[in-house]
């Protein structure tokens, strides 16, 4: 059974940090693409970044390009997001997802709620 567990997440200021962290079973981790994705409160589903099986290749949405960093542990069978800067905007429940194919992401993690507020 696939299980994608994430934590890490919390209440930060504004152009505050946090570190997100997805563990991995169920799979062979290193075979597959995996994506962060976000749902704010009222909104759809919004993608935020990949990494190639391998760990070469990354990502980004626009909206946090130059802010998060996506990186992976094949090793550990972990799944990281480092978000820096973080705004308002960025308030959502982050989910780690097998992108099975472009645009598709299921299986996802429960999530982790991430708010940022002053």
């Amino acid at each position: 059974e696939v299980q994608l567990v994430e934590s890490g997440g919390g209440l930060v200021e504004p152009g505050g940090s946090l570190r997100l962290s997805c563990v991995a079973s169920g799979f062979i981790f290193g075979t597959v693409v995996m994506s962060w994705v976000r749902q704010a409160p009222g909104k759809g589903l919004e993608w935020v970044s990949r990494i190639s099986p391998d760990g070469a290749r990354t990502w980004y949405a626009d909206s946090v390009k130059g802010r998060f960093t996506i990186s992976s542990d094949n090793a550990k069978s972990t799944l990281y997001l480092d978000m820096n800067d973080l705004e308002i905007e960025d308030t959502a429940s982050y989910h780690c997802a097998i992108e099975t194919k472009p645009g598709f992401f299921a299986p996802r993690g429960q999530g982790t709620q991430v708010t940022v507020s002053s």
